[in-house]
């Protein structure tokens, strides 16, 4: 037995020397990446409107809108989309656990039997048991650089899965509001249709009379049909509308489903921006281009290193005997270590790492395009939604005058000293004008949409919390 502890000690001091002589080989060579990316993009001081409203992550609360919040949180729970980038992110968590592995050694057992037959028929019985470790030394931290590698891509792959619920619930939310729109532009038609067979009705009796020629009831007839054409456009929107609403939440359409409601909602207060330097740690996308960026990096580091040496050891105890009873009475046991140095690869393991890093300045770039369009994004938002307001009053101020005039226009003609051709322009004025109004409020929404979307910071389902 000392003879054997002997030789060990042997194994283990010839290791050391080889490790030694690795560390000389990679002294001064070995190039490490370090995955930040300082100065990439200016970040601006401030952005250009901002409220004083801190923004719930469950930013479609700010509707008050109980139906929505339902349909939001079916939306969450069964959109077949977001159930895949799940099963993504718990394939990334599965790589990474997986490769975590190699840091650790791995033990395996076996066992065999053998029967070997004479001439004379005489047979002999051979069994056999034992355990095998290997290890490998993770002499530069290349092991650690995969396994942090992984990690990270699985940290990605959960900003991924929070991105996707962003974006579903924004999705979810404008075709919510489109579907309400179409259904209040239906009701508005109706009651314009309403107006205009009164007004036909009034021209045709002053036509009877005399009053009038028969191109006014012609015309008159003509903005009729006009409006029960927008209708067939409304009715379309809504159909459509429900359709690509069923399917973001998971479920086949219902030809049965019309409108749940057809008012839209005033615009919430403007939320808190906060600075801009704040979004970045605050949007999941973001965060993912971070984490992916941090990953090539590692990726990188784990390429230059595995154009140096390897150690790794091997440890076996095995027992071997005839007879069952004897198995264990005497044990082989050895220790083995190993260094392997690449010399001739024909520079494939170079090619690798100018590989790895390529892709980590692909992960830089794509991270900066991130950075300035989640900028953009903001400012976008913010613009718009002021400029729209403009426009929402505008046309609110058209449509008051449109009103006036409209007024006075019907009641010269009516009393005999007006032009038709005046009135219907009138009629025709302020109705579209309501049409637009409508569609402006509608499109005011979609803008506040965006700015939530482009703030919003990632939030737990019901997937995650459970």
């Amino acid at each position: 037995m000392p003879a054997k502890i002997g030789s060990q000690a042997a194994v283990f001091r010839i290791a050391a020397v080889l490790l030694l002589l690795a560390a000389g080989f990679v002294s001064g060579c070995f190039r490490q990446a370090d995955g930040s990316a300082p100065g990439l993009v200016k970040t601006p001081k401030s952005f250009s409107i901002s409220g004083d409203r801190a923004l719930d992550d469950r930013w479609w609360t700010e509707f008050n809108d109980p139906d929505l919040n339902a349909v939001v949180q079916q939306a969450l729970e069964q959109n077949f989309d977001l159930k895949t980038a799940w099963q993504r992110l718990k394939e990334a968590r599965a790589l990474a656990e997986s490769q975590s592995a190699a840091l650790f050694p791995s033990v395996d057992a076996f066992s065999e039997a053998a029967v070997s037959r004479a001439a004379a028929g005489s047979s002999d019985e051979m069994l056999r048991l034992g355990l095998t470790a290997e290890y490998e030394v993770d002499l530069w931290g290349r092991i650690r650089s995969e396994t942090d590698a992984a990690r990270l891509r699985a940290e990605a792959g959960r900003e991924a899965y929070r991105t996707a619920a962003v974006s579903l619930s924004a999705e979810v939310v404008r075709t919510w509001y489109q579907l309400v729109e179409a259904c209040a532009r239906l009701r508005l038609l109706q009651d314009q249709i309403n107006a205009n067979e009164q007004i036909l009705s009034l021209i045709q009796s002053r036509f009877e009379n005399g009053q009038v020629d028969r191109a006014d009831v012609i015309r008159q007839d003509q903005l009729l049909e006009a409006t029960h054409e927008q209708v067939h456009v409304a009715k379309s929107a809504i159909g459509v509308f429900n359709h690509q609403l069923a399917v973001l939440l998971g479920r086949s359409f219902d030809q049965r489903a019309g409108c749940s409601s057809s008012r839209l909602p005033g615009l919430p207060p403007v939320p808190e921006t906060g600075v801009p330097s704040q979004l970045l740690s605050r949007r999941p996308d973001v965060r993912e281009a971070r984490r992916r960026l941090q990953a090539a990096d590692k990726d990188l580091a784990a390429a230059e290193i595995s154009r140096y040496p390897r150690l790794s050891l091997t440890a076996s105890a095995s027992t071997t005997d005839q007879d069952p009873s004897e198995l264990f009475s005497d044990w082989l046991r050895s220790v083995m270590a190993n260094l392997v140095v690449p010399l001739v690869d024909g520079g494939r393991l170079r090619a690798e790492a100018d590989a790895a890093e390529a892709v980590k300045y692909q992960r830089l770039y794509e991270y900066g395009q991130i950075v300035v369009e989640a900028f953009q994004e903001v400012e976008d938002a913010l613009v718009q939604e002021q400029k729209q307001k403009d426009r929402v009053r505008s046309l609110r101020r058209q449509l008051d005058l449109a009103q006036q005039a409209g007024r006075q226009l019907t009641d010269r003609y009516f009393n005999g000293a007006g032009n038709y051709i005046d009135v219907l322009s009138a009629l025709t004025d302020e109705q579209q004008l309501r049409r637009d109004l409508l569609g402006a409020r509608q499109q005011l929404l979609e803008y506040r949409i965006a700015l939530y979307r482009a703030l919003a910071g990632g939030f737990e389902t019901r997937q995650e919390e459970n």
